[in-house]
């Protein structure tokens, strides 16, 4: 997807011609950015600044929307919406907050709901002003090169909600640089970045100092540093720990909502919950008539059976009784898609082996895992990669239990995917092959050499002893007469 934005964007510097001046929001037509009747100087291209001072919104509703920068600031405050079909590519700096001025009635807004927005240079929410950025549904925030600051001017405040989607910082930093004006919470989406034991570090202080959280205080953040390799995954958990996951998806048909029970004020007393389910969220939100979407009424229960449509997204809330004068406890609306989930693929462990006579052989012993899904899954071995081509051979390529034979030492790669007719799952295995099982050995991160193995082929034996012999009463320490005068 970059390289293709990338060249896009080259192609439509080079046909731009004429550099225009920077172009202003005015909502003279619609809401619309496609309409040229709502901009000063017409629709913004990648030579422009796209400058946002009306309080009227601005709606991102197709592909190829871009400009040189986004700058909301101004009397008039700004407001920008992304929506499902969205994608806007800013060129260089995206700002949001960009002047004192912008506080109170007239902070300044950016929503990405669906789409993608893709920041090529650094992006500031809060800069001397006040900025918020809500991600939420299906919306993606990249930001391609350079920073994502929080609050960056001492007049800065900035505030981030992940309730939804992604934000993904794609190789510079987080920066919270006036940090008792930053917030970031998540509830529902997530924020991902390179991994490093520095970005780690200063992660976990601005959670600690309160300016990362989850939920509004009501959830745990975490840190997933295993689930994209060289990548850092920070997400929120809601007490309740609500499966499915907030944000994530599950099988159609039968779905079961589970959540944990808080503990009740007075202890031994039962908590009871009421728990609503929709796919309109509106009807969440305003709850006009929560009868029609209530799926359990002040039950002492942890989990509930609702039915959902594939290529559906649902919509739920539990609220508690936890024995307080202010219940109910009015909990959070989560989200999931119910859609095909794609095969759960793992190729097994790594492994090791070594030739004999030439050759050595491993029986592949991988998992799939796919219930949801009407027809039987296809799987497929290939060769990622190999010391030399047609060094290993696949007994089966087309069997999910199969063997592999090996004619040369070396680091191998294969992967395993397994299609169902409409999603992919794939995994890796890593397998070295070694000269012989002494070198195999020695390979293994707790190898300890035998005592008495001299020539180290990982046995005791009389070549050792004849070494010993050899060398039977020899000395190199220092002698007295080796010293200088």
């Amino acid at each position: 997807m970059r390289v293709r934005i990338v060249v896009c964007i080259s192609l439509i510097l080079c046909l731009a011609g004429m550099v225009r001046a920077d172009t202003q929001w005015t909502a003279g037509t619609n809401n619309l950015w496609s309409s040229t009747g709502n901009w000063s100087n017409g629709v913004p291209n990648a030579t422009e600044k796209a400058q946002f001072a009306s309080s009227e919104v601005c709606i991102v509703d197709f592909e190829g929307a871009i400009a040189k920068n986004i700058a909301m600031d101004g009397a008039g405050a700004g407001h920008l919406r992304l929506v499902d079909g969205a994608e806007l590519s800013v060129m260089d700096w995206t700002i949001v907050g960009y002047s004192a001025s912008n506080v109170g009635d007239m902070a300044c807004l950016l929503e990405v709901l669906g789409g993608v927005l893709n920041c090529q240079m650094r992006c500031f929410v809060g800069f001397q002003g006040e900025g918020t950025m809500i991600v939420d549904g299906d919306g993606i925030v990249n930001i391609l090169s350079q920073d994502f600051g929080v609050a960056q001017e001492a007049t800065g405040t900035g505030s981030v909600e992940l309730r939804g989607g992604e934000l993904n910082i794609m190789s510079g930093n987080l920066s919270l640089r006036n940090g008792v004006k930053a917030s970031i919470d998540l509830s529902g989406g997530i924020l991902t970045q390179q991994s490093s034991q520095a970005r780690i570090d200063y992660i976990n202080a601005a959670i600690n100092d309160g300016i990362i959280t989850a939920y509004g205080g009501q959830g745990k953040v975490i840190i997933d540093t295993n689930q994209i390799p060289g990548r850092i995954i920070v997400k929120g958990v809601h007490s309740l720990e609500p499966t499915p996951t907030d944000g994530g998806n599950a099988s159609s048909g039968q779905v079961e909502l589970s959540w944990v029970l808080p503990d009740p004020c007075q202890a031994g007393q039962p908590v009871s919950v009421d728990v609503y389910f929709t796919d309109d969220l509106t009807k969440l939100e305003q709850f006009l008539d929560p009868t029609a979407i209530q799926v359990v009424s002040k039950a002492n229960v942890n989990s509930a059976v609702v039915q959902a449509q594939p290529k559906t997204r649902y919509y739920w809330a539990v609220d508690t009784y936890v024995g307080s004068p202010d219940d109910p406890v009015f909990g959070p609306i989560f989200t999931f898609i119910a859609d095909n989930l794609a095969p759960a693929v793992n190729a097994g462990k790594d492994q090791l082996t070594w030739l004999i006579d030439g050759s050595a052989g491993v029986a592949l012993d991988p998992d799939v895992t796919d219930d949801d899904y009407p027809q039987p899954y296809l799987a497929n071995w290939t060769i990622v990669s190999e010391p030399n081509e047609g060094t290993a051979l696949l007994y089966d390529a087309n069997k999910e239990d199969t063997s592999v034979t090996f004619s040369q030492t070396g680091e191998y790669v294969l992967q395993l995917t397994a299609f169902d007719g409409e999603y992919t799952g794939t995994d890796t295995v890593t397998i070295n092959v070694y000269n012989d099982g002494c070198e195999a050995a020695k390979s293994l991160p707790d190898f300890v050499p035998i005592p008495g193995d001299i020539n180290q082929d990982c046995v005791v034996d009389d070549l050792d002893m004849a070494i010993l012999q050899e060398h039977w009463l020899e000395s190199n320490a220092l002698e007295l007469s080796d010293l200088p005068l």
